[in-house]
């Protein structure tokens, strides 16, 4: 199966050609031109003491970007930007990069902890090391710290080992980019052209500078690439130029309200940089000549959080009456959704404490090369073009409608009928409702009752709360929007006070339910209590206190359940040293686990959720080889709670394209999704790649793969990976020869 589309740049670099010049004071140009092949529409030129870039970008313009050296910093001497056959106008001259990386010290969670504990694992310093790159309750910035997902949470971890807490001040490093080059590299790879500048530290790491330019676009993408030999490093960035000019040139932007904002410069010198709330993530430099549009990875980029509220990724900052600059950045601190209700204030600290404990950061494990990439966009157009030049990048940030599929966002905590009922009416539209739909979301899967006193409850509560959840999921509810109220179970480590639940005897830490209709349940079965009871207000009520139980529910509603988060976050060991143990595993109404994209996150890696995620589902399937059941798959899942139409949402959610032709109404019942959903028939994107057609032609070893599917971004290549029962074994396939806005049929 084609198991993931990258977006990234490649690189590597060789060879040599020199030549001087004086100009600006500039260093001599060294470049080293052996991997460089020349193509029409993609040259590179060195001419004295620089290197040319020109491209053909789009919709007829072609590029130029002059590169070269100043007292050991790589400096763009050049953007400039033309249609064809006109003028070249120059967008900026003389600028130079600028990083920072803030640093901290990476723990293993208590959430892990606990869970190994409860597994009987000895908590070896292999164990702590191995783990800890696994972390999704950390906070590196957050001082004194405190740990969540374990008994004592929120207070001391003394009798936790590897949580070495409260965290120190001096753990905390920040520190600016410095540049020694002497030399540079160009690099053809398909139809991209990278050049690579040797000597930069920024704190704790050291590596090179790249540009990557690619033809058919007027994309530029700039980034270091280096490494640490620390041995628990988790850290972000922020990246930009700095030399553009305050006479000429401004800052446009729009607000998380959508509305166009503007600064020119007019006011006193910046001391930092100043964070911009842009929607889109995009700030855009407009002067007469042009725009240069500036915007982090549309996903990479993002750590994974409890909420997707927009702290500000871009930036700009005024150096001096002459220059500013623009980049795109983090912040180092978390923020808290406005609760909703008369018990704001009960909810605003619970949401604190736990915002605190999950602002993890990149993985730097030692040795590994770290990518910290932004984007430019050169056009010759002023902002607001430019602005929708970019955004075609992401539709817009939404899902793209795919004929003949419905687009599916699961794992969704809000809670739901908490919200509403404190509002006074189940009628009220929350404000998830259009910040989701607006996305081109049109089925929201809920995993409510999470950790829930009501989720204990033997049945008057909770199968109350149940029908106010169903009913408030049919309300609000239309044509063109689906809300299923399904449930996240968990209980592994605290079983229900009174005997054992359909928790902690099914021993998978989280799961997730998926039923075709609504089905009135409780997790716990008292002494004497049936299986299945006939209820005079609610209908058919399932009593499930055991895996047998379980299955028996799932066998008589048609129903299936999948791990949440597997590998991480409260689930830590246990795919691996009970769950693949336990029968249900080895039954179709098991589905498989989840592909939440950013925990853990890790720059250096070419595809996101690699051990947790893609690695956990070959490993799975070969597990079940050859037992005749059904592939286990990953369901693309959001995990987040809170959300608010002026939020960034799209680059922390990854959906589920379900090959189904009509959205059910819900009162029909959703047994076309449940049949697509256990067929395999979907496929999880994050927007800018879509599979429109995929099968497995032929048998045996002489079975082919052929696929349909378009993009957005350059693409890297296609992985084709299957398993034999044993290992897992893959094809990659480079696609670094096509250009963005592409289409395939068949690799």
């Amino acid at each position: 199966m084609i198991r993931r589309l990258c977006v990234s740049g490649a690189l590597t670099l060789i060879v040599a050609l020199a030549l001087t010049g004086a100009a600006l004071q500039a260093d001599p140009l060294a470049c080293n031109l052996g991997g460089y092949k020349a193509q029409q529409g993609l040259t590179a030129v060195v001419e004295q003491d620089t290197l040319a870039l020109t491209w053909e970008g789009d919709k007829g313009s072609e590029l130029r970007m002059r590169l070269g050296i100043d007292a050991g910093r790589p400096t763009v001497r050049e953007l400039a930007v033309r249609q064809k056959s006109g003028q070249w106008r120059a967008l900026g001259r003389n600028l130079t990069p600028e990083f920072n990386v803030t640093s901290g010290k990476r723990r293993i969670g208590g959430d892990q902890v606990a869970t190994f504990q409860a597994l009987g694992v000895d908590l070896t310093p292999e164990v702590i090391e191995r783990e800890k790159w696994n972390a999704f309750w950390d906070a590196p910035l957050v001082i004194p710290g405190m740990v969540i997902g374990a008994a004592g949470s929120g207070g001391s971890a003394a009798q936790l080992p590897g949580i070495d807490l409260p965290r120190k001040p001096d753990e905390i490093r920040r520190a600016a980019a410095t540049f020694n080059a002497n030399a540079c590299t160009v690099k053809t790879d398909g139809a991209r052209l990278e050049v690579s500048f040797p000597g930069v530290s920024v704190g704790v790491f050291s590596g090179r500078l790249q540009y990557t330019v690619y033809k058919g676009t007027n994309l530029v993408r700039q980034e270091v690439i280096a490494k640490t030999e620390d041995p628990s490093v988790a850290y972000q960035y922020s990246g930009g130029l700095k030399g553009f000019s305050t006479a000429s040139q401004r800052v446009r932007w729009r607000d998380t309200g959508g509305d166009w904002q503007k600064y020119e410069f007019g006011g006193s010198p910046n001391e930092n940089p100043v964070p911009l709330r842009a929607r889109n993530r995009i700030a855009i430099v407009e002067g007469q000549g042009g725009s240069v549009a500036v915007f982090p990875p549309p996903h990479k980029f993002f750590f994974s959080r409890e909420i997707e509220i927009n702290l500000g990724y871009v930036y700009y900052r005024k150096h001096d009456e002459q220059s500013f600059s623009v980049g795109v950045r983090h912040s180092e601190n978390e923020e808290v959704y406005k609760p909703i209700g008369p018990n704001a204030e009960r909810m605003f600290q619970g949401a604190l404490r736990f915002a605190e404990g999950n602002f993890a950061l990149y993985n730097a494990a030692p040795g590994t090369w770290q990518r910290m990439a932004v984007y430019f966009y050169l056009s010759p157009e002023g902002g607001n073009a430019t602005n929708d030049a970019v955004l075609a990048f992401t539709n817009g940030d939404r899902y793209r409608p795919l004929a003949g599929h419905q687009t599916m966002m699961t794992h969704l905590h809000s809670p739901f009928t908490k919200e509403l009922l404190a509002e006074g009416s189940l009628d009220n539209q929350m404000p998830w409702i259009p910040a989701i739909r607006a996305r081109g979301v049109n089925i929201i899967h809920f995993s409510d009752f999470h950790g829930d006193p009501d989720m204990r409850d033997p049945g008057p509560k909770r199968l109350a709360s149940q029908q106010k959840y169903f009913e408030a999921s049919r309300r609000h509810s239309d044509k063109e929007f689906l809300i299923l109220p399904f449930e996240e179970p968990w209980d592994y480590l605290l079983p229900p006070a009174g005997g054992e639940g359909a928790n902690s005897a099914f021993g998978s830490g989280h799961w997730n339910t998926f039923f075709p209709r609504p089905v009135y349940w409780t997790q716990k079965r008292q002494p004497g209590q049936p299986l299945v009871e006939q209820h005079p207000e609610y209908g058919t009520v399932y009593h499930v206190g055991s895996q047998e139980d379980l299955l028996e529910l799932m066998k008589r509603e048609n129903g299936f359940f999948y791990l949440a988060h597997q590998r991480t976050k409260g689930t830590s060991g246990l795919l691996d040293l009970k769950v693949k143990h336990q029968p249900y595993f080895r039954t179709d109404y098991f589905l498989g686990g989840e592909y939440r994209a950013n925990v853990p996150t890790d720059l250096s890696q070419k595809r996101m959720l690699e051990w947790p995620g893609l690695d956990a589902m070959d490993d799975m399937n070969n597990w079940t080889a050859r037992t005749g059941l059904q592939p286990k798959y990953l369901v693309a899942a959001t995990d987040t709670y809170m959300k608010w139409p002026e939020d960034d949402i799209y680059p922390s959610t990854f959906v589920n394209y379900v090959k189904v032709d009509r959205l059910p109404k819900f009162d029909e019942g959703w047994a076309s999704i449940v049949r697509a959903m256990k067929g395999g028939q979907f496929f999880v994107s994050s927007g800018e790649v879509l599979i429109k057609q995929f099968a497995v032609e032929g048998a045996g070893a002489r079975r082919t793969i052929a696929a349909e599917f378009d993009w957005t971004f350059p693409l890297d290549f296609v992985e084709v990976v299957w398993g034999d029962g044993q290992k897992t074994d893959r094809q990659i396939i480079s696609m670094t020869d096509l250009p963005p806005f592409g289409s395939k049929r068949s690799c």
